[in-house]
């Protein structure tokens, strides 16, 4: 039941991804198109002249219909970090993480498991709910009285059940994130070939070389480039950004279960002097 629940909820969530990436692809064409694109931007008042003076969106337009595209890419970068930013600092829980963890490990080293027990449940998150979990598990064991390595397995294994089911939300989308990164440095690159094809069309033509179309042809592929590498250095900062975070969540998780395994351990040798 749980594993259909889990099932349903990522198709849920793929579905709403790809109705996020083709949404930024339209708003990129029409920022494009209707923005950039607009004839006020332009000599002649008709986005086929020349761009104004100093008119950069209109600059930009001039890069050719790769640029919607690098646009769409440019903001599925800034929706994921987004989205990713909330989900990962919500995982966190209320409180400061560093303070959460100091004070549970306190109540770990001292017995005080309610005391533990309680603050995860003031801190609510990934973190918290999967140290609970072995909390719990870590109260069980003791009643039941299993031996240390018994319990150690027990534990670690209740950690990991807990984890597999808090942690996967975290890595969600970051695949995309990863994949922004060689899209908008493939995308930018391609802006750039067809730019450069246009300006050695124009040096092609009989007699002397068409220097607008050779200017407009070099003009888009400096343009594709430059947005194709900004969206691709968005997209660097921000997985690693994402990425450092989650290692240290779930870095949180193995040192607090750690802390609970070493505990009782501690507990059942003093049992046995």
């Amino acid at each position: 039941m749980a594993n259909g629940k889990k099932e349903s909820s990522s198709n849920g969530l793929g579905m709403m991804s790809g109705i996020i990436i083709v949404a930024c692809v339209f708003v990129g064409w029409l920022i494009w198109q209707f923005i950039m694109g607009a004839g006020s931007n332009f000599e002649g008042g008709v986005n086929t002249g020349h761009p104004l003076p100093g008119n950069y969106l209109a600059m930009v337009y001039k890069g050719g219909p790769i640029v919607p595209v690098l646009m769409g890419l440019f903001l599925m970068v800034i929706v994921f970090s987004f989205e990713r930013f909330f989900v990962i600092s919500k995982a966190g829980g209320k409180g400061n993480l560093d303070t959460f963890m100091k004070n549970v490990q306190t109540s770990i080293k001292g017995g005080n498991i309610d005391d533990a027990i309680s603050a995860c449940d003031k801190q609510q998150g990934s973190v918290a709910n999967a140290i609970k979990s072995a909390l719990i598990k870590y109260q069980e064991v003791k009643k039941e009285g299993f031996t240390s390595e018994e319990a150690s397995e027990t534990i670690h294994k209740e950690i990991e059940e807990a984890t597999s089911l808090e942690m996967p939300m975290l890595e969600k989308n970051m695949t995309i994130l990863s994949t922004l990164v060689a899209l908008g440095t493939l995308a930018g690159l391609l802006g750039t070939v067809t730019g450069m094809i246009k300006a050695f069309g124009a040096l092609a033509t009989a007699g002397s070389p068409d220097q607008a179309a050779l200017a407009n042809g070099i003009s888009e592929a400096l343009i594709n480039t430059a947005t194709g590498i900004a969206t691709s250095a968005l997209a660097i900062v921000t997985y690693n950004f994402f990425t450092s975070k989650i290692d240290t969540l779930t870095y949180s998780i193995d040192e607090a279960g750690s802390t609970i395994v070493n505990t009782y351990r501690k507990f059942r040798g003093s049992l046995k002097s």
